[in-house]
């Protein structure tokens, strides 16, 4: 079972792929940074709890930040798309390089049912 967080009311999962908006304070000004990736790891330590995010930069660089639950700075993240993954750490994806390191099979919301006659 992978596992999860929630923030503000929205459970967020390993395998998603989240924009996580950020508060950032450049001298006197503040502005708001997004970083859109794949939620790979969610590491549960009580009040430390943190979950890391990998994109796929310019070059197919791959970028991954760590976040801390808790951190004031970040204001909003979104779930874009929930993904259906059976482990609970995706290390795995580093070494994929191109399309083949963001692909995760999106989880289908309607689960249909055949009909047996």
């Amino acid at each position: 079972m992978a596992q999860n967080f929630i923030y503000n009311d929205q459970e967020v999962n390993v395998g998603d792929t989240v924009r996580v908006h950020q508060e950032i304070s450049e001298g006197k000004k503040t502005r708001v940074q997004v970083f859109e990736g794949l939620v790979i790891a969610v590491k549960n330590r009580e009040v430390n709890k943190t979950f890391t995010v990998r994109k796929i930069a310019t070059n197919n660089v791959g970028v991954e930040k760590i976040f801390p639950i808790m951190m004031p700075s970040i204001k909003k993240i979104e779930v874009k798309r929930r993904g259906d993954v059976k482990r609970s750490k995706l290390y795995y994806l580093r070494d994929k390089v191109g399309k083949a390191a963001s692909r995760v099979k999106e989880k289908s919301l309607f689960t249909e049912t055949k009909k047996t006659a």
